[in-house]
C-alpha cells in the first residue's frame, strides 16, 4: 500500500526523497545493521501477523539519521498497512491529533517523528487512543459541554526520538516495543554504501566504499549524503569512477576528515582547548562563544564526539581528552 505522509520536518522529507530514488530499503530482510532491534521487530511482526492483530505501539530512539523513519516504512511494508507521518511540532493543537487519528484505517501505522516535542495536551489525548483505541470529544461549552468518545480503528503509533529522557513517562510507558538505535560500524557502513551506488548507477569500488565508510560518522543518511557529493566530484576529476583517491581527495574538500569530523565539530574542539584551556565548559557556555544553538551541539555534534572519545561529560561541564589535542596538532597539557 502507497504511503500517506501527512507532514513532517526537512530531515523526513530528505529521508522520503530517498524512498523515490530506491535507496531506502522496504523490507527487513534488506536492512542493513541495527542486529538486535531487526531480529525483535521480525518476531513481533509475525506474531501479529499471525493472530491477525495489530502490532504493538513502537518507540526508536537514537541519534539523527540512523533508520528510525525507514523502520517505520518498513514496518507499514511488512504489515501490508499504510503509513502516515508527521512530526511532533507540526501537531500543535488537540483536535489536530484527534483529526489525523480519526483519518486512519484498520491496522495503519501512525508515525511521529521527534515525538519528544508534542505539547502535553496533544500527548493526553494519545493516552486513550493507545490504550483503548479511542479519543474522548468535548462538545459545546459551558455548562451544556459533554464529552463524547469516539471509537478509533486499531492503529499502531510509532514514534522517533533522539531526547528518550523529553518523553513523559505516562506517554514512554504505553510503547510495548522500544529499540534503541545504535551508530554503525565502518563494515557495515560500506555495504549500504555499496548498495547505494548500485542503486544510484554509481561506479565505485570497495575501497573507494571504505573511504567514505570511515568518514560518515557512524550514520547511513550522511553517507548516502557524502555518496552524492563524492559522486559528482568523481565524474568531473576521476570518469565517473569512486575510487579510494577520489573519495579522500572530494572528502578532503568538503573539510571531512579521516575521522568524520566537519568543521563545526573542529571548531568545538578548538575552542574548548584554547578558549577554555580544554575544559571543563558548560554546554550553554560553549554554545555561545561558537555561536550556535545548544540543542544542536548536544543532539547532533556530541554525540559522535563522545563515540570517538574526544570529550568527555563530567559533573562541572564538558572536557577535551588527549586524543582531541593529539587529532588537531594541540600540544597535550602536562597534567593531562
Amino acid at each position: 500500500m502507497a504511503k500517506k505522509i501527512v507532514t513532517g520536518t526537512e530531515e523526513t522529507r530528505e529521508d522520503h526523497a530517498l524512498v523515490s530514488a530506491g535507496i531506502r530499503p522496504r523490507r527487513l530482510a534488506d536492512y542493513i545493521g541495527q542486529e538486535k532491534t531487526k531480529q525483535n521487530l521480525k518476531v513481533y511482526i509475525e506474531a501479529a501477523k499471525m493472530r491477525g492483530d495489530s502490532l504493538d505501539h513502537v518507540l526508536f530512539y537514537g541519534p539523527p539519521g540512523l533508520g528510525k523513519t525507514t523502520l517505520a516504512g518498513i514496518i507499514a511494508n511488512e504489515m501490508g498497512t499504510g503509513i502516515k507521518v508527521t512530526s511532533g511540532p507540526a501537531i500543535e493543537k488537540p483536535g489536530e491529533i484527534a483529526a489525523i487519528l480519526n483519518s486512519l484505517d484498520d491496522g495503519d501505522i501512525l508515525f511521529i517523528d521527534e515525538i519528544h516535542r508534542m505539547s502535553r495536551q496533544v500527548e493526553e489525548v494519545l493516552y486513550p487512543a493507545m490504550e483503548d483505541f479511542a479519543i474522548d470529544i468535548i462538545i459545546g461549552k459551558g455548562p451544556a459541554a459533554r464529552s463524547i468518545r469516539l471509537d478509533l480503528p486499531k492503529f499502531t503509533l510509532v514514534g522517533a526520538t533522539t531526547r528518550p529522557g523529553m518523553l513523559s513517562a505516562p506517554l514512554r510507558d504505553r510503547f510495548g516495543v522500544i529499540g534503541h538505535l545504535e551508530y554503525y560500524s565502518v563494515a557495515e557502513l560500506q555495504e549500504i554504501i555499496l548498495r547505494s551506488a548500485e542503486k544510484l548507477g554509481v561506479d565505485i569500488d570497495p575501497k573507494g566504499a571504505l573511504e567514505l565508510a570511515r568518514r560518515s560518522r557512524g550514520t547511513p543518511r550522511l553517507a548516502n549524503r557524502l555518496l552524492k557529493r563524492v559522486r559528482d566530484f568523481a565524474m568531473v576529476r576521476y570518469e565517473g569512477r569512486v575510487t579510494s583517491k577520489a573519495a579522500a581527495e572530494a572528502l578532503d574538500l568538503l573539510e571531512v576528515d579521516q575521522f568524520g569530523l566537519e568543521k563545526l565539530d573542529r571548531d568545538i574542539l578548538e575552542m574548548m582547548i584554547t578558549n577554555f584551556s580544554g575544559g571543563p565548559v558548560g554546554l550553554e557556555t560553549l554554545a555561545s562563544s561558537i555561536g550556535e544553538d545548544a540543542g544542536t551541539i548536544e543532539d547532533v555534534y556530541e554525540p559522535y564526539l563522545l563515540k570517538t572519545g574526544f570529550i568527555v561529560r563530567t559533573p562541572r561541564g564538558r572536557m577535551v581528552t588527549p586524543a582531541a589535542y593529539e587529532h588537531l596538532g594541540f600540544e597535550i597539557p602536562a597534567e593531562e
